[in-house]
């Protein structure tokens, strides 16, 4: 893996090398470091997972980029860190980039389930009744997106979907992040994380869960996880992951962290998550 700072604007086309290039990696509350959303980028196509409170502002300050050059974005979970700048991407493309700029329309990368989910409990109220459609209705969901949807893999031992968009595979798997008494998967509200090109595990918001990191180590040559400071009730521990064995610590990288990251003790795992920086396999 090369690790790199990336240059204004950051490049949404390459080689086909796979990469994984981080405007924010921060927690929900995170001033500095911004929100924990990125971009993977290989060949000629870009995908950007999650769009959050930070992002907007982190697409100009970090990437040098413009709301009109995004094509593709993939929501992991509701909450305001990973989805609150949607509707400013969304309506900011069908107002200017698809009417004015002649553009196509935005993608989306999401389950049935999630679609819904996304549509009813958070966009939906800024964004139905801006106009009627074509049909005379009030807007929805596909209004907005083209949506991409991946097939199922599998229901057990937890969700998993996969889909290959313009030669990246990714599989998305259903994590325990929600609520804080949830003891399984099954039993939390849906979270996604991403297992990319069958080699770059990014665990998306997750409790500390050793059955999902066995389940991917072997074939994952790089983790990018999920990690607090302190004791979290919805998030993965430090001190937890501490208890994993060197070889997997030694190619977990950290991220969603607090902006005081650079007091804290990290020894034993392969860094932090660099905002700015590009990650290269």
């Amino acid at each position: 893996m090369k690790i790199f700072k990336f240059k204004k604007p950051l490049a949404l086309k390459n080689n086909g090398a796979l990469q994984v290039s981080f405007i924010g990696t921060g927690t929900a509350f995170s001033k500095v470091l911004f929100n924990n959303n990125f971009f993977i980028v290989k060949g000629d196509t870009h995908i950007l997972v999650d769009f959050g409170i930070t992002g907007p502002r982190a697409l100009d300050e970090v990437a040098g980029l413009n709301v009109s050059d995004i094509e593709v974005v993939l929501p992991t979970h509701s909450h305001a860190d990973h989805i609150g700048g949607i509707e400013y991407l969304a309506l900011y493309h069908r107002y200017v980039v698809e009417q004015r700029m002649k553009k196509p329309k935005l993608k989306m990368i999401i389950s049935e389930k999630y679609e819904k989910i996304l549509w009813e409990r958070s966009l939906r109220g800024g964004m139905e009744w801006n106009e009627s459609n074509s049909s005379g209705k009030k807007l929805q969901f596909a209004d907005y997106f083209d949506v991409i949807y991946p097939r199922l893999i599998s229901n057990n031992p937890r969700l998993r979907l996969e889909l290959n968009y313009e030669g990246i595979n990714i599989e998305l798997f259903a994590t325990n992040h929600i609520p804080d008494n949830a003891k399984t998967q099954k039993r939390a509200f849906l979270t996604f994380g991403l297992f990319i090109d069958s080699k770059v595990l990014i665990s998306g918001d997750t409790k500390f869960d050793s059955d999902l990191i066995n389940f991917y180590n072997d074939r994952a040559e790089t983790i990018f996880h999920d990690a607090s400071f302190t004791p979290n009730a919805v998030h993965s521990s430090v001190g937890e992951l501490r208890t994993l064995p060197d070889k997997i610590k030694k190619k977990m990288y950290l991220m969603h962290c607090s902006d005081n990251w650079e007091e804290q003790d990290i020894s034993g795992f392969g860094g932090i998550v660099r905002q700015g920086s590009t990650y290269e396999f």
